[in-house]
């Protein structure tokens, strides 16, 4: 299962590079995550978080895993500031970065989030106990390919494909975080993209019906070109 789920997932050429941020999350393991999060909660604390809300991997050098119940949460890298991934419920963070000892990510919350939060020497001693490695492999794949997928997606790519992509992304996201943020935003958040480079292909996109917009928020994709 696992092979044929990274060869699927991690063909190594440009023209597979190109459709997988189309399909990239519908490949989330979410039998695999709702086991998990049922298993690890009730020795969690859960926390209702309000919107734009950072965390933590490492709280006074205890590392942390995060159970997200309901809501969406985006992983941000301290060093830049730029966004590398935004999962909605359910997800889990934190176990791929357990052996980190430095704070190089954080996360913060793109709505109000329910989430539960216990220590990762804890989940780590449940998920043996409870012999819940493999879908923990499962959720390692599924979150190195949406890491994988974000990078191939902001380098060796022209600015117009990046953009695409990151349309694509957004439109992907929950309603309430295509509400509250800008296309702009969204995309200078995730990329190093310059906001004039960005505002100029969004306005031909927009002026050749490509993509639907109100207020600078995104409402529709409409068979936006391969090609600039």
């Amino acid at each position: 299962m696992f092979i044929s789920l990274w060869r699927d997932l991690f063909v190594n050429n440009k023209k597979r590079a190109t459709s997988i941020s189309y399909s990239i999350r519908h490949k989330k393991p979410l039998a695999d995550i709702n086991q998990l999060i049922s298993i690890l909660t009730p020795f969690a604390n859960k926390l209702t978080i309000a919107n734009k809300q950072s965390l933590k991997f490492r709280v006074d050098g205890q590392h942390k895993c995060f159970l997200l119940h309901q809501g969406n949460i985006t992983l941000y890298r301290h060093a830049d500031g730029i966004a590398l991934n935004s999962e909605s419920a359910p997800y889990i963070f934190g176990l791929s970065t357990q052996l980190l000892e430095h704070d190089y990510f954080y996360i913060r919350t793109n709505e109000t989030s329910d989430i539960s939060v216990l220590s990762i020497d804890d989940a780590n001693r449940i998920i043996d106990r409870s012999n819940l490695w493999k879908g923990v492999a499962a959720l390692l794949i599924y979150s190195a390919t949406r890491m994988f997928d974000h990078c191939t997606k902001i380098s060796a790519l022209s600015s117009y494909e990046i953009i695409c992509y990151q349309l694509y992304e957004l439109m992907d996201e929950t309603e309430e975080v295509r509400n509250n943020v800008s296309i702009v935003s969204y995309i200078l958040s995730r990329t190093f993209l310059s906001r004039s480079s960005i505002m100029k292909i969004l306005a031909q996109l927009k002026t050749g019906n490509y993509i639907e917009t109100e207020k600078g928020l995104l409402r529709a994709i409409n068979n936006i070109p391969s090609k600039y």
